[in-house]
């Protein structure tokens, strides 16, 4: 505070006076420089509309602005209740309750864990261990009951919300009712299910066009390509006339005037779209960026014909199996093996990026497969489980 000001007075005290200092000369007057310029702005040049600014190519041709597209809502993931499985658990015997529960969290192998968590506790005590193959036993014979009240609330909701709920949901209640659909009821509900889903996915298909068609006709092209690469019917291909637009379109934004970020994002969308093998650039850069080189050659394999007009050769085959291959995983098929083209591209084509202009739909993940369901022994009723189920270290306790 004080002591700071007086030291410094007392170092300028030093100084001679600005005005006096040998070195410099005397000051004269500021010359008046007007107004001070707003941040950003020059004083040179008109103040410039920000909103009005426009992307320029490399010809200086400016870039017409277009409004990016509506984004289109995400569907609703499946929420089915609990009223089947809360029924079957309920119906069971008092004894049988906690095994059914363990059940339901971690199938057969989490009644196995929870039993040898509770057989350790008993040798550490020294009491006697629970027979293993009682219990689990009990539990495979109570498997397919659980399995098929639980599907049955899946289905029920997936039929309820037909309309609004996502593909990726609905295929996979349908894969699952071939296991679990058992009796006339749960069978005549997986029928309603696989009529709800095709009529889905027609309906979902020709607005995969019209969107096509429309993204194309404003000048989407890079939305254009990515819709192309996800279609709703796997393996559909794209109509002759629409394809032959797409082509036209792709081949006139790789042009030579324009700039190495627009070819290398154009170039991207139509390395994982159907029509890749189709497309000629009208030209290209005449002095590619970095980036646009390291793009092209990371595209190369899927695009060789337009790698190659930059004098870069797509990797061989064994090369990309090796680059592709995940460990334990089989080896990749060799393009054409009994494969089109439009399931290649659907199989391969990673997720854009959600923005503003250009909102996907994630990609849909494998089905889920219902897990293998042993059938209900004959034999007669185990000797103890029920006995030491209904001790206070039950397994759903332990769980």
């Amino acid at each position: 505070g004080r002591g700071g000001r007086e030291r410094g007075d007392r170092e300028r005290g030093d100084r001679p006076p600005r005005g006096e200092r040998p070195d410099r000369g005397p000051r004269g007057e500021r010359p008046d420089r007007g107004p001070r310029p707003e941040r950003g702005e020059r004083k040179d040049r008109p103040p410039r509309d920000r909103a009005d600014a426009r992307p320029r190519r490399e010809g200086g041709e400016q870039r017409p602005r277009r409004e990016p597209p509506p984004a289109k809502p995400k569907p609703k993931r499946l929420k089915a209740r609990r009223v089947h499985r809360d029924a079957v658990v309920a119906s069971l015997p008092e004894e049988q309750k906690p095994i059914a529960e363990q059940l339901l969290r971690g199938g057969i192998p989490g009644v196995r864990q929870a039993v040898e968590r509770q057989n350790e506790a008993a040798r550490a005590e020294g009491r006697p261990e629970i027979k293993a193959d009682a219990l689990v036993g009990l539990a495979e014979q109570l498997l397919p009951r659980l399995k098929t009240a639980e599907w049955r609330d899946r289905a029920e909701a997936a039929l309820a919300g037909i309309e609004e709920i996502d593909l990726r949901d609905i295929r996979s209640v349908v894969v699952a009712a071939d296991g679990a659909a058992r009796d006339e009821e749960t069978r005549a509900l997986a029928g309603q299910l696989r009529e709800g889903l095709a009529a889905r996915v027609e309906q979902e298909h020709r607005e995969w066009l019209a969107d096509i068609a429309t993204n194309l006709q404003e000048g989407r092209t890079v939305r254009a390509l990515r819709l192309s690469s996800r279609p709703p019917k796997a393996g559909a291909p794209l109509p002759p006339d629409l394809a032959e637009r797409l082509v036209l379109a792709t081949s006139e934004a790789l042009a030579a005037d324009v700039t190495a970020e627009r070819w290398a994002t154009v170039l991207d969308a139509v390395s994982y779209s159907p029509i890749r093998s189709s497309v000629v650039p009208a030209g290209i850069p005449e002095q590619p960026s970095d980036e646009l080189l390291a793009t092209v050659r990371k595209l190369a394999d899927r695009v060789p014909a337009i790698a190659a007009l930059f004098g870069i050769e797509a990797p061989a085959p064994a090369a990309r199996q090796r680059r592709r291959g995940r460990p334990g995983a089989p080896p990749a098929a060799a393009p054409g093996a009994g494969t089109t083209e439009a399931e290649t591209t659907t199989a391969e084509a990673p997720e854009p990026e959600a923005t503003t202009a250009e909102a996907a739909e994630p990609e849909a993940p494998a089905p889920e497969t219902p897990e293998p369901e042993a059938p209900a022994p004959e034999a007669a009723e185990p000797e103890t489980p029920v006995a030491e189920a209904s001790e206070p270290e039950t397994p759903a306790d332990e769980g």
